[in-house]
Order: C-alpha cells, then sequence, then structure tokens
C-alpha cells in the first residue's frame, strides 16, 4: 500500500525529497534567520521578520511579517501586545507542535487534533534588578500536549517526544545558544544642528 502524498496538509513526497537533497548537500541546510526589532513608545517594541538565508542563497518570505511587543499594565505597560516572554511560549508551543505535525505526516499518522499548552514560571525581581540570586528568564517551563489521531496511544506518545526531540526551539531553550552582542551607539537627534 502507497502511503498518501498529503497527511496532515504536508505534502509528504515534498518533505522527503528535501530531505534527500538535504541529506546528499548538506551546506544547504544551513538557514540563517533574521529579526529586526525597534522601540515604539514606553514598554512596546515592533520587530519585522522579511528576509532570510536558506538553500545556499538569500530568500525572502512572500511578505514581511511584523510583530509587536509590550507588557501587562501590572508590570508598567499598557498591554496593548504580549509581551516577550509569551512571544517566547509562542515560539516554543508552535515550533514543537510543527515539529509533531511534520513527524506524524513522515510516519503516516494522521492526526485529528494536536494542541501544545505552555506555561512559564518567571520571577520578575531578577528582571529588575531586585534580587541577584534570582533568574532573569524563566525558572521553569511546562508543556502539555493533547493529541488524538488513527495511531495507537504508544504512536501518538511517540510522536509527542519526537516533536520536542525535533523542535529548534525547544533545543534552544533547554540547552541554550551562544548569544553574541553588536552595540552601536548613534548620535542623538538633532546633534550636530
Amino acid at each position: 500500500m502507497a502511503q498518501e502524498k498529503t497527511v496532515n496538509g504536508v505534502d509528504v513526497e515534498k518533505l522527503q525529497d528535501g530531505m534527500a537533497t538535504l541529506k546528499q548537500q548538506p551546506d544547504l541546510a544551513k538557514f540563517r534567520f533574521r529579526a529586526h526589532n525597534q522601540w515604539t513608545k514606553g514598554t512596546q517594541c515592533t520587530t519585522t521578520i522579511n528576509d532570510f538565508y536558506g538553500l545556499g542563497q538569500e530568500m525572502a518570505h512572500k511578505k514581511s511579517f511584523t510583530l509587536t511587543a509590550d507588557e501587562p499594565e501590572v508590570l508598567v505597560g499598557t498591554d496593548e501586545a504580549p509581551n516577550a516572554t509569551e512571544a517566547l511560549l509562542y515560539a516554543l508551543t508552535s515550533c514543537v507542535l510543527a515539529s509533531g505535525i511534520y513527524h506524524a505526516a513522515l510516519r503516516g499518522v494522521k492526526l485529528d487534533s494536536l494542541e501544545v499548552h505552555a506555561e512559564g514560571e518567571l520571577d520578575v525581581r531578577g528582571v529588575l534588578g531586585l534580587a541577584n540570586d534570582v533568574r532573569n528568564g524563566f525558572q521553569s517551563i511546562k508543556l502539555t500536549f493533547k493529541i488524538s489521531g488513527d495511531a495507537p496511544e504508544a504512536e501518538l506518545l511517540r510522536i509527542c517526544e519526537i516533536a520536542q526531540e525535533r523542535s529548534p526551539v525547544f533545543d534552544m531553550v533547554t540547552h541554550g545558544v551562544p548569544v553574541t552582542a553588536d552595540v552601536q551607539v548613534a548620535a542623538p537627534a538633532g546633534a550636530g544642528k
């Protein structure tokens, strides 16, 4: 019996062909994603995502994406958008879910539903400089999966495990990633007039 071409909305044949190409030409698997963030007012900022590098060349999304971040009023924001820590939970759950969908499709498992819920514990004393022994970031994150599909329970549980094992954001959150920063100080607005 031949495997269906599309499973869970994923073109399995196209995905497998792409995987075969990347296996033969590993340099094409190196991607570089970018985000440009700019302060707008108060605790708000706007991030623009447009171009990236992949498959050995510069590429662009079909359209630019703009994401806004803010803080809740209780943290002196205007609560007009999620804050950055909530955006991290969004990134984590979105990536784990996509990883689960890909691997379910590759295994020929048709899913009825897949949900990933995240909850992060954060003590803001670290961020505010009130306690040097308190971490600035999440102290813990808990993921909860809800999955159903046309496979035995053991296979559905395995898909959730693989989703975590293969998710780039899960990997970055659980193992850290080196971050460097270059700082450029610009002249104040109106300087030199």
